[in-house]
């Protein structure tokens, strides 16, 4: 009975809104997004908005015009993984933090777990004995192993090299927590050369990889 209630009330959901006339058609298109938006707990991607409004409505321009309207807010609409999400503006963590009405949802990493996400994002798909080189130790199975638990990495495709290791790879989650929208957006390797992040030389690498290159980016407050 409740899958069969379910799917009437599918059956029934109007995407198109073709009775109503354009202003108020298009206001309503906003405000199921920005009701989407509010209630998801993670990004939400294009093919899931393009459900709920009409096939000829372009979803950037209604999160266009969502953007407008929030300026002055204390959240924003932002791209993250591919995605959209309401956030809390920076400005507004330490009154956040200090209300103590949220969950703790930070993600404590180790030293070397940094060090091990770091180089696996910027060098991706890598093999574990590549990272090692990079870092100059050992990445032992048990940080892989943490790294996954924690959804920043998965396993990528087989190397072409002898043995077939695995490669890593970071997840949608590790763009989402460090709210990035790509891996485009990763800084590029000169710059943090010269911010002091990155160093040359050691382990047989090119460059090595300090955990600071990620270690102060945001989770955001959702």
């Amino acid at each position: 009975m409740a899958r069969r209630a379910k799917q009437s009330q599918s059956l029934a959901f109007d995407p198109e809104l073709a009775e109503l006339p354009p202003e108020i058609r298009w206001r309503e298109w906003m405000n199921r997004i920005e009701a989407v938006l509010f209630a998801a707990p993670q990004a939400v991607e294009r093919l899931a908005l393009a459900r709920i409004v009409g096939r000829q409505a372009s979803i950037d321009l209604l999160i266009d015009d969502i953007r407008a309207e929030l300026k002055g807010k204390p959240y924003d609409l932002v791209s993250v993984a591919g995605g959209w999400q309401l956030r809390t503006r920076p400005a507004y963590a330490d009154a956040i933090n200090a209300s103590m009405v949220l969950p703790e949802r930070h993600i404590d990493f180790t030293q070397t777990e940094l060090m091990v996400l770091v180089s696996i994002a910027y060098h991706q798909p890598i093999t574990r004995a590549g990272v090692s080189d990079i870092i100059g130790r050992e990445a032992t199975r048990d940080t892989i192993a943490a790294l996954r638990d924690k959804n920043m990495i998965a396993a990528g495709p087989r190397s072409p090299t002898p043995g077939a290791p695995f490669t890593y790879v970071t997840t949608k989650r590790f763009l989402e927590h460090f709210g990035l929208e790509t891996l485009r957006v990763l800084p590029e390797l000169e710059a943090l050369q010269d911010a002091g992040l990155l160093a040359e030389g050691g382990g047989g690498s090119e460059h090595r990889v300090f955990p600071e290159t990620l270690a102060g980016a945001p989770d955001g407050v959702e």
